[in-house]
């Protein structure tokens, strides 16, 4: 397919035609390694417009159908036809697709004797959240290094010498017969490592070989993956690729990598994870041992003021641990500010029924979620709030209705707790008592947020905002 798009649609001659076909049976290995959609376009008699002469998806591709023959215009697909016209690499540059679909664009210049004959293009849906843009220059750098090795090579046994020297992961590539005619440096550290004390050049396959597979189950699938191996003391994901040249299978490309310091800090990651459980379990244990002291003490107080007291730092311990207790359940910092309040509900529900009050408390909204140290300031506030109305709202009343809102903003989140109590006076209420300076404190030291009051004969409705 490729030779003859070229011959119809190219000025390009039979050598550098059969240079390009010989990078088209690399391009699975690309794009595997780049986890990307992997291009050659070529330019057309028409200055403006360039032609897919080969393409190779990556695992979960944009594509529905393939686009090898179809036309890249300038106006749609700019980084591509800038490369072919200077040769220069084009980073990040939005491009329409021939299924009409936004990407963004790695582009380097594929060079025969110096002249363009061709762009190697990385595709990723523009759509996609790039912590580190610069990991996209990067793997479009090693494209870039892939094709230039692959250019000076035809895959045989005498002049298989540069390939992949430019990659890290250990590369093998074997003829059709299964014999090794190439490992790149990482291939003959790796296979040092265990323990072969000779060149792989000229092995088997099955000499070679660190899983279960075999030629004919490859050959079968064309791409095979092998999560992981445990080989001694290493760990190792498999690739398996066939190169094929005009439909012809002309050997199989080994693509090993050392994942031993990735499974090695996955392991470190669980065991702290199990420790920061075990942590918050014990911190939740200590507060309610502690609330549970607090209150056999209230209970030998006659005084009703201070008994009340007591009462408020009971609760406010409690709603700390509710904190705990869910984090000791996630063995992670973040927790979802919706779990607490639920949580935080079921205990002023137990409260008013002990005072037989008949209160309903509902949470509504959104889920978001927020570290320990926000969760733990707003579970302190809500509790507060909460036990406010329940405290003044429904006075001369035997049942009320509480109301708590979630908000989820994009950096931003607010919280509602409003009552259909009777209300209050907003400008004569007491900015200094205990429980609101609580709540201002906590609200615009701890939350980096703004709380206002609007309170009327319909009820009392409090609300704050917290960043994220």
């Amino acid at each position: 397919m490729l030779r003859s798009l070229c011959k119809t649609h190219t000025q390009l001659n039979d050598a550098e035609i059969t240079y390009l076909e010989t990078l088209e049976g690399f391009l699975p290995l690309i794009a595997e390694m780049v986890d990307a959609d992997i291009f050659i376009d070529c330019i057309t008699r028409n200055p403006d417009a360039a032609i897919v002469v080969a393409e190779a998806n990556a695992k979960h591709s944009m594509y529905q159908d393939t686009v090898v023959g179809q036309l890249a215009y300038r106006k749609n697909e700019p980084a591509a036809l800038r490369t072919l016209d200077i040769g220069i690499p084009t980073f990040e540059l939005k491009a329409i697709t021939q299924e009409d679909i936004t990407v963004k664009q790695n582009v380097v210049a594929i060079r025969w004797e110096g002249k363009v004959i061709g762009v190697l293009i990385m595709e990723r849906d523009v759509t996609r959240d790039y912590a580190d843009k610069r990991n996209m220059q990067i793997l479009a750098e090693t494209a870039e290094q892939l094709a230039q090795a692959l250019m000076v090579q035809n895959a045989t046994r005498n002049n298989a010498n540069h390939i992949t020297n430019y990659v890290a992961d250990a590369i093998l590539i074997a003829d059709q017969t299964g014999h090794v005619i190439y490992s790149n440096p990482g291939a003959q550290k790796l296979y040092d490592s265990l323990g072969y004390r000779e060149s792989i050049v000229g092995m088997h396959f099955d000499n070679v070989v660190l899983d279960n597979s075999t030629l004919k189950e490859i050959r079968d699938k064309e791409y095979l993956e092998i999560d992981e191996v445990r080989i001694g003391s290493l760990t190792l994901n498999i690739k398996y690729s066939i190169m094929k040249q005009n439909n012809q299978e002309v050997g199989l490309v080994v693509h090993i990598r050392d994942i031993t310091d990735v499974k090695n800090k996955e392991k470190e990651l669980i065991l702290k994870s199990v420790a920061i459980r075990e942590i918050h379990h014990r911190v939740k244990n200590n507060l309610q041992t502690i609330a549970s002291l607090l209150r056999i003490q209230s209970r030998r107080i006659t005084d009703e003021n201070a008994k009340k007291a007591f009462t408020e730092s009971i609760n406010r311990v409690l709603s700390i641990a509710v904190t705990h207790e869910l984090l000791a359940q996630n063995g992670v910092d973040d927790v979802d500010i919706k779990d607490i309040l639920t949580n935080i509900v079921k205990g002023a529900m137990l409260f008013s029924n002990s005072m037989h009050f008949q209160l309903n408390v509902e949470v509504r909204g959104d889920s978001v979620s927020i570290n320990s140290e926000k969760a733990t300031s707003i579970a302190l506030v809500v509790n507060e709030l909460v036990q406010n109305c329940v405290e003044y709202a429904f006075v001369g009343r035997t049942e009320g209705n509480i109301f708590i809102d979630i908000e989820k903003g994009e950096y931003i989140s607010t919280v509602t707790v409003a009552d259909d109590g009777i209300g209050f006076q907003t400008d004569k209420v007491k900015m200094g008592s205990l429980g609101l300076s609580i709540v201002e404190q906590l609200i615009k030291d701890k939350l980096k947020g703004d709380f206002s009051i609007a309170s009327g004969k319909e009820g009392t409705s409090i609300r704050f905002d917290f960043m994220h």
